[in-house]
């Protein structure tokens, strides 16, 4: 039992979700009672084992989870949410719907239901509403760096590639360091045609990241694509003769990471790169 509660005191620390091995280990804690000697741990282990139940489709040992804890915390909104989050793996999602919106309508700082709710109308296929609700908690949560990409990908099933540029441009700001981010920035704007941006983040991805292929591609695609138009007279644009400096080394950082390839794909790789 010791090592089991620890295993899952340790999950539970990193956030990680693993409900196989939760429910693996958490069912017999429940089913036996041992969880109840786990003193305060033991409520945390009911939720945990409740959520990862309902990933895996145990209903009955959900159910038995929530039901334990709606006798210790009746009425309480994270046994709401529980309740609701079981209507949603039963199919009901409407009535789930008016559980998240009432917690909300208690507490509009419930960043646990906020999350459930957006996810429940992404669900029912309602992008409008699901971007609302989003834009509200996001005005309360700015912090969550989370909740920006997935505005910026709502935003982007949407087409609507300014906002999610703004988006991924708040990404950023809170998480300056990571290769990946920059690189959907990048793509947003190459797909805004704001060319110039783009080549300075895929430069920024490389930076982050050596030999990154695809931000390497993305700097090739975007010089090609400058390196066609006649010069510009804004003084702060990247010059010719630096873009061809620039797509150069890209092009040669590619050789080389395909020379690092193994042998059956190297020769038709590195001939391909070379043509373009």
């Amino acid at each position: 039992m010791v090592n089991a509660a620890k295993v899952l005191q340790d999950l539970r620390a990193s956030a990680e979700r693993k409900p196989d091995v939760v429910v693996r280990l958490g069912k017999p804690l429940v089913e036996n009672g041992a969880v109840k000697k786990l003193d305060a741990d033991a409520w945390l282990v009911y939720e945990q084992v409740a959520i990862a139940a309902l990933d895996v489709g145990d209903d009955a040992l959900a159910q038995r989870c929530i039901q334990a804890l709606e006798q210790k915390f009746p009425g309480s909104a994270r046994v709401r949410r529980l309740h609701g989050m079981k209507l949603e793996a039963e199919g009901e999602l409407i009535q789930a719907g008016e559980i998240y919106k009432a917690i909300l309508q208690e507490d509009e700082t419930n960043i646990l239901a906020a999350k459930r709710q957006v996810m429940l109308l992404r669900a029912m296929g309602l992008p409008s509403d699901a971007i609302s609700a989003l834009v509200k908690y996001l005005d309360i949560n700015y912090t969550d760096f989370e909740g920006w990409l997935q505005l910026a990908d709502l935003y982007l099933e949407q087409l609507m590639y300014s906002q999610a540029a703004f988006c991924m441009e708040e990404v950023i700001m809170l998480q300056p360091q990571n290769h990946i981010f920059h690189l959907k920035y990048a793509e947003i704007l190459y797909s805004q045609q704001s060319i110039g941006l783009a080549l300075k983040q895929f430069c920024r991805v490389v930076e982050l990241c050596k030999d990154h292929v695809r931000g390497l591609y993305g700097i090739k695609l975007c010089t090609s694509h400058l390196l066609k138009l006649s010069p510009s007279k804004d003084s702060t644009a990247t010059s010719q003769e630096d873009l061809k400096a620039i797509d150069l080394l890209a092009t040669e950082r590619l050789i080389a990471t395909y020379n690092a390839a193994s042998s059956s794909t190297k020769s038709v790789s590195t001939k391909w790169i070379e043509n373009l």
